[in-house]
This record gives structure tokens, C-alpha cells and sequence, in this order.
């Protein structure tokens, strides 16, 4: 079908993504009347594509964007982050209903169980809504020239076929991201396994016992989500959770709030062991998973009807290494410098196909960094050093050195922490804001917990951490302000406006130090 000379509506293409996901014809978005030769080439539509796509465009470039979906956007509104947000949302939910259970306006959940496979249809049916406005978006608005529908198959680093055509271009930006990995035992094609991508397009029955398999974010963010619904969870993890190579600078105070708070919920968490086989019934169904202590070979068996394997990602490069001859690193991903160049020259790598970390932020960056480059204005990617987050029933979010990397580094190393260290939990209802306020007043060890990391020799900052609700975005600004040259002071924090009752409390706790010469632990 093509729909070039159609003015489209974000309506039409929600009947158009729907209908076209049960075809293998292609939707062609083609400027033919435009004879320059593409600038570019991006195979794989997903965030650094599109993005890449539009930068370049707007630059005054020509770009043909090439995916197998019917859909821009790739996996992230599809079957991954999207989703991930909403259970989270409704983990959320859920944990406040279970604490204040018969307790003031709250109805009695002491039985309360919700619907995973109804969560699922839920995301499922609304999905449809953002792949549309991205097609229109990207049509009507930006311009872009696109195939969708079909696969691309590299003839050479200026030649992609697609949809039965020839398409040339003086570069190529490879962007088909990562496909799931599983652990290599038996028994993971079970029905009842899954990993988050077969979990929204498969399951078909509702769970009644859980065993989520790997320590990863995504292995933390679902099993507390089943684990609210009210179906018991075990996590079984190699290392200690939030303590796997994905995840950097994390604090282990932070991490030993989170971690206590999963179990504090019901959730089982097992670290320190490995799954060793996967069984089933005489039907076909998981039943059980037999797992084996890393440290003394002993093996235990947990019961149970579904499996979630969230055991990482590996790059979708291979097609790329034969065809090409690009070079790969030893866990496939596609070794990219700093401009976003592969070994073979005209062709560039962006997003997971790069390897970690594998975040929205880096994907659409990496695409807007290879544009610029390929339009001749000289960019660097350092993706090295950026605020992360994930869920369990709270926002978890943290920035720069932790405590202990800190004092690693520096001799005089100042904490501004709270609830702070040395005091019970359940004595002081701080940190609080917006989302926790009814924890602070009845539950206060629920109230969440911060940390910010101070230089007392040059009274710089050095990290942020937080565990709440509402202070994610924070965290995009206080990233930028934390590596500007000069940095950031507590002397610049505490000067500050806060929005009071804002929900990190950094502003103001930085305050009640910042008129001292002397730093102290706050």
C-alpha cells in the first residue's frame, strides 16, 4: 500500500497498524519526485531510527527509514517499556490498598487479587493508539520517508532491499535493537514461560504461582508487579539484586531499602542461585523450577505455573557481521566509537544493537548523534555516565557516585541522607511528599528514603539517590547540573526555590548545611 500522497489522520492509522499486523504487504511513505540520493538509510524504525530519522530531516537531509513492524516506535511502546510503565502504575496502586486495607476510606483487601492476563489486554488494546500517532507524527509532521511492513536485507554498505526495490544511500545507520535471551536449560519452551515479549503476546490463562527468573530491572519491575496483584512470587537471581553489570553507581543504602521493602511485600527473592531446569506437567504446563545454590551445588524446587525469564538481551547483529563484516564485541553488540561509527566505513550502529546499557535515552540520542555526523557537523555520544531509575512498587531513581564509590575518590566525603543513618525507619516520616503523605502519617518506614553525596573539601555534589514517588524527572536536571564543569555546590542546591512539599527534599536539606564552612553529615 502506498499511502505517499494520502493525507492521513492518527484515526486512520490505528485501523491501518491493526489491519496491516495480520499482512505481509508493505507500507511505502516514498518521495518520488524527490531524485536526490538518500543522505541515509536507517534500518529499524524504533526510537534511535525515528529519532535519528527526524534530526536528519530537519538538517535539510534525506532519510528512508525501513522496518518490519507496521509501526514506528520499535519494541519500547510495543511490548516493552510502555507496558513495564503501566504495571508499574498498577503495582502501585495495588500496594497502597494492601497497606491501608480497612483503614479509612479503604476497602478490606486482605483477599484482593487482580488480573494479570486482564492488565495484559488492557495495554494490548490501548497500544495501537501510540504506534499510529508515531506513523502520523512521522508522516504528517516530520516529513520522513518510510517502509514499513517489510524487511530489509543489506545488499552492501550503500544498498538495502526492501519490499521488492533497491534502495541506495551514502550511509547506512543500523538500529534493529536486541532479541530476548534464555538461560540454557531445559524446559523454557514450556507453556508458561515466558520473557516480556511473549508475555504480552502470548499468555492466555491467569497465573497462580510465579517464579521470575534473573535479577535485572526487568526482572525487579515484574515480579513486584505480579507480586501486588496478589500472586505469590519468587525472584531467583545469580548476584545480589541491584548489583548485576546493567546497573551502575547504585547505593547500597538505596538498594538496601528497595530490596527490604520487595520482601516486606510477600515477594521471595533467592540471590546467589541459578535455574537448573524447567518442568512441566503431563500436558505441557509448567509445574516447577529446580534451582542450585551457587555456592554449595544444593538444589531446591519451587512449585509453580508460570515462569517469567528476565535473563537480558543479546544485539541482533549477526546479519550485519556476515553481510558487512562489522566488528562485534563478545556479547554481540556492534562496536560503534563515540560519533556513532562502525569498523566498516558509511555505516553506523545505534541503540541496543550497541549493547548497554540498552535505554530509551541512549537509542534516541545514538540516532541523533549519527545524523549530525552524517550531515557533517562533528557529535559525540559519551553514554557512560546518565541518571537511571526503575520501579518496584516505588520510582527509584539515582544520579552520579554512590557513598561508597565517593569516598573511593575523595578524603572528605559528606552524606545528607533521610531518614538518617542510625535511626529506625518506622521513627521518622521523612522523606515525604505528594505520594507517600498517607505512608508518613501511618506506615512512616514506607515513606521512601534519599541520599545526596557531597565534596566537603570543594562542596560539590557527587550523586543523588532517591526512593518515592514524583522525583524521576528531577533527575534528568540534576544529571545536567551534576556535570556541567563547574558542577554543582550545596551552596548552588540550597540556594535553590524548592516546591514545597516537594518530593526529594535535596533543595531544602542542603540548606540547613550549606551556611557551615565545615561540612557535616546531615
Amino acid at each position: 500500500m502506498d499511502i505517499t500522497l494520502t493525507q492521513t489522520t492518527n484515526r486512520q492509522w490505528v485501523d491501518l497498524v491493526e489491519e496491516y499486523s495480520h499482512k505481509s504487504e508493505p507500507i511505502i511513505n516514498i518521495h518520488r519526485e524527490d531524485t536526490r540520493k538518500f543522505d541515509a538509510i536507517f534500518i529499524g524504525g524504533g526510537a534511535g531510527g525515528r529519532f535519528g530519522s527526524g534530526y536528519l530531516r530537519a538538517m535539510g537531509g534525506r532519510q528512508l527509514i525501513i522496518d518490519r513492524w507496521p509501526f514506528l516506535g520499535g519494541s519500547c511502546p510495543h511490548q516493552a517499556c510502555v507496558p513495564h510503565h503501566l504495571f508499574s502504575e498498577a503495582a502501585r496502586e495495588l500496594d497502597l490498598m494492601r497497606w491501608f486495607s480497612g483503614k479509612l476510606w479503604f476497602p478490606d483487601a486482605t483477599n484482593l487479587r487482580a488480573s494479570i492476563l486482564q492488565m495484559v489486554e488492557l495495554f494490548k488494546s490501548g497500544r495501537g493508539t501510540a504506534h499510529a500517532f508515531m506513523n502520523w507524527q512521522s508522516k504528517e509532521q516530520l516529513d520522513l520517508e518510510y517502509i514499513l511492513n517489510a524487511s530489509a536485507t543489506v545488499i552492501d554498505a550503500h544498498t538495502v532491499e526492501a519490499a521488492g526495490e533497491r534502495f541506495y544511500a551514502d550511509n547506512l545507520v543500523l538500529g534493529i535493537g536486541a532479541a530476548p535471551l534464555s538461560p540454557d536449560i531445559s524446559g523454557v519452551g514450556l507453556h508458561g514461560v515466558y520473557n516480556y515479549s511473549t508475555f504480552i503476546e502470548e499468555l492466555d490463562f491467569e497465573p497462580q504461582r510465579c517464579v521470575v527468573i534473573g535479577g535485572s530491572k526487568t526482572g525487579i519491575e515484574y515480579s513486584s508487579f505480579f507480586q501486588a496483584t496478589g500472586c505469590p512470587t519468587t525472584l531467583v537471581a545469580r548476584k545480589p539484586l541491584m548489583r548485576t553489570s546493567g546497573l551502575h553507581h547504585v547505593d547500597e543504602d538505596l538498594r538496601t531499602y528497595v530490596v527490604d521493602g520487595m520482601r516486606k511485600r510477600g515477594l521471595t527473592i533467592i540471590e546467589g542461585h541459578e535455574p537448573v531446569e524447567i518442568r512441566g506437567d503431563s500436558e505441557g504446563h509448567v509445574k516447577e523450577v529446580v534451582i542450585r545454590d551457587m555456592s554449595t551445588g544444593e538444589q531446591q524446587v519451587l512449585p509453580c505455573d508460570f515462569v517469567f525469564l528476565a535473563t537480558g538481551e543479546r544485539p541482533r547483529s549477526e546479519h550485519f557481521q556476515q553481510v558487512l563484516g562489522v566488528a562485534v564485541g563478545e556479547k554481540g553488540e556492534i562496536l560503534v566509537d563515540k560519533h556513532m561509527r562502525t569498523s566498516v566505513p558509511n555505516i553506523y550502529a545505534i541503540g541496543d544493537l550497541v549493547g548497554s546499557p540498552m535505554e530509551m535515552f541512549k537509542a534516541r540520542k545514538s540516532g541523533v548523534t549519527a545524523a549530525r555526523n552524517i550531515m557533517g557537523e562533528e557529535s559525540e555520544l559519551d553514554w557512560t555516565n546518565y541518571p537511571d531509575f526503575l520501579h518496584s512498587t516505588y520510582e527509584i531513581s539515582w544520579v552520579g557516585l554512590s557513598e561508597e564509590e565517593a569516598k573511593q575518590h575523595f578524603e572528605n566525603v559528606i552524606i545528607i541522607q533521610m531518614p538518617p543513618k542510625g535511626v529506625p525507619l518506622a521513627d521518622i516520616p521523612l522523606p515525604c511528599a505528594e505520594g507517600t503523605m498517607l505512608y508518613a502519617f501511618m506506615y512512616p518506614e514506607l515513606s521512601g528514603f534519599l541520599k545526596a553525596v557531597v565534596d566537603g573539601d570543594t562542596r560539590k555534589v557527587l550523586g543523588f539517590h532517591h526512593v518515592g514517588f514524583g522525583a524521576k524527572d528531577a533527575f534528568q536536571y540534576l544529571d545536567y547540573l551534576l556535570r556541567r564543569p563547574e558542577g554543582l555546590t550545596i551552596d548552588e542546591m540550597g540556594n535553590m526555590n524548592e516546591l514545597f512539599l516537594n518530593p526529594e527534599h535535596f533543595i531544602q536539606l542542603c540548606r540547613l548545611r550549606a551556611g557551615s564552612p565545615n561540612l557535616r553529615d546531615l
